[in-house]
């Protein structure tokens, strides 16, 4: 592309929530680095969780912040932006549909995961079914769908350097069986579980594409509750594999709670009572590493982080044997919870409904190093879990801190790896680290709070870029936590 050089700078993918509307830009520029205030929150105080009434427009924009521009899209809207420090669109793209996420690569091409307006079944949250490529102009270049009553794609996508795409999908397994599986009848779903699955698509362009690789989270469960089924064993003995029983706590909802759900836009259109539960890993992001051959995903239920082997065939992934690592497709880590492998307790937990795990690049301070946004830190003071149970309850948005205190936080771990880049895990023990290198929490806790969607970028200088999704906030910080661009 002939004016694409100067775009050739670091570009961060942000996803918003469905909250951000209207991103108006303001003239009040502070050219320092700003203060931020530390308030002194009571029980009675409120945060409105979509941020509408937070300030809009450009606030911060310091000397000391990275150049380069941002790519985001509310996921409301069909559009995707490329916006530059002093708050302008410098250009945009048009789409069909509301899109999940994007990327954009070197020539100007950019890739969508787009959502089918028909989505059928899968009622989880970050459903697609679509993916496409378009050019700089916004011709369309590539279209493939994914999306049957028995499959969707969601939430997130890797394009791999040989042009190939990793999609993570949900496919559909019925309560006979689960109950096959070794889950618990009393806590399954009546619509069954949407366990995920990857799978490799070699795009056919201009309409389609090839799956030339899978992976299949029910290949790799284990159960304590049927010792009937061939998968059954002691959970602590098997940290590789998933248990099927874990956070098998069925949300508990009436039709008239998931009608109100609905109505606040925080529930799809085919949520019903009887598939609550059902998106059981709820997997919403994805990373390919090259150098390892390895891919990271992220899975909010769990409040883990799983690391997977891609050097097996589809065959050996499906097996506890195999591949460059040798585990076939079992975990070869996982981090933020030990818990789910009965290793740990709730004193143990790191993670908390997490979104957008990557790995830091080579050359970036903390290479090799992951980073990751942790959503919903538990408060002590909280009377309900998560936001969602609390505006179920509460039937608002503004919501006060006695009724919930969580709040988010971004942190940087380092996997614990030896000689051979082995990820170590002691007899009896657990992955580490026990605890991150680096972390980003507000200085007064409550007012850095984004319990779903959001994200976390390193940069190039070691400064974050972090996106608070349901505010649509995005800022950039520095390793001691001051805010230079916001």
């Amino acid at each position: 592309m002939r004016h694409l050089n100067k775009f050739l700078l670091p570009v961060i993918t942000l996803i918003l929530s469905a909250w951000c509307f209207s991103c108006t830009q303001s003239n009040s520029t502070e050219t320092l680095t700003a203060e931020v205030p530390v308030k002194e929150w009571v029980p009675e105080d409120t945060r409105n969780v979509a941020g509408l009434d937070a300030k809009r427009g450009l606030i911060i924009n310091s000397p000391d912040a990275t150049p380069g521009y941002i790519l985001f899209h509310p996921s409301a809207g069909s559009a995707t932006w490329l916006m530059n420090l002093e708050g302008e669109i410098v250009h945009e793209w048009k789409g069909e549909y509301n899109t999940l996420n994007s990327y954009l690569q070197d020539d100007g091409r950019i890739f969508r995961l787009d959502r089918d307006p028909d989505f059928p079944v899968f009622a989880g949250g970050g459903q697609s079914g679509i993916l496409r490529e378009y050019s700089w102009d916004g011709e369309l270049l590539w279209d493939f769908k994914y999306a049957t009553d028995q499959y969707l794609t969601h939430h997130d996508f890797a394009i791999m350097p040989n042009g190939n795409i990793l999609a993570i999908s949900w496919e559909v397994k019925t309560p006979e069986e689960c109950a096959a599986a070794g889950r618990d009848p009393e806590q399954t779903p009546k619509a069954g579980l949407w366990p995920d699955k990857i799978i490799e698509i070699e795009p056919q362009r201009p309409e389609g594409g090839k799956i030339v690789w899978e992976w299949h989270m029910w290949d790799h469960l284990v159960q304590d509750f049927d010792e009937t089924k061939a998968n059954y064993g002691t959970i602590a003995d098997h940290p590789r594999k998933i248990n099927v029983n874990a956070h098998a706590h069925l949300p508990q909802m009436t039709q008239e709670q998931v009608d109100a759900m609905k109505k606040q836009g925080n529930m799809t259109s085919n949520a019903t009572p009887d598939n609550r539960g059902s998106d059981m890993a709820h997997v919403n992001a994805i990373v390919y590493n090259p150098k390892l051959d390895q891919m990271v995903i992220s899975s909010a239920a769990f409040s883990e982080i799983w690391v997977i082997d891609h050097s097996t065939t589809t065959e050996e992934a499906k097996g506890s044997s195999g591949g460059k690592w040798g585990h076939g497709g079992d975990l070869l880590y996982r981090w933020g919870n030990p818990s789910n492998y009965g290793r740990g307790g709730v004193e143990d937990q790191r993670l908390f409904g997490q979104h957008d795990v990557k790995w830091i690049p080579e050359g970036y301070p903390g290479a090799g190093n992951m980073t990751v946004f942790s959503n919903e830190i538990f408060g002590p003071e909280s009377k309900f879990p998560n936001v969602f149970a609390a505006m179920g309850a509460l039937e608002t948005i503004d919501i006060s801190i006695g009724d919930l205190s969580n709040y988010s936080a971004v942190y940087e771990f380092s996997p614990t790896v030896d000689e051979n880049g082995t990820y170590v895990l002691e007899e009896g023990g657990t992955f580490g680290p026990s605890e991150p290198v680096w972390s980003y929490k507000a200085p007064d806790l409550y007012s850095f709070y984004g319990p779903f969607v959001s994200g976390v970028h390193r940069m190039k200088n070691g400064n974050t870029f972090i996106t608070s999704g349901p505010q649509g906030r995005f800022m950039e910080v520095t390793p001691d936590g001051n805010i230079v661009w916001e």
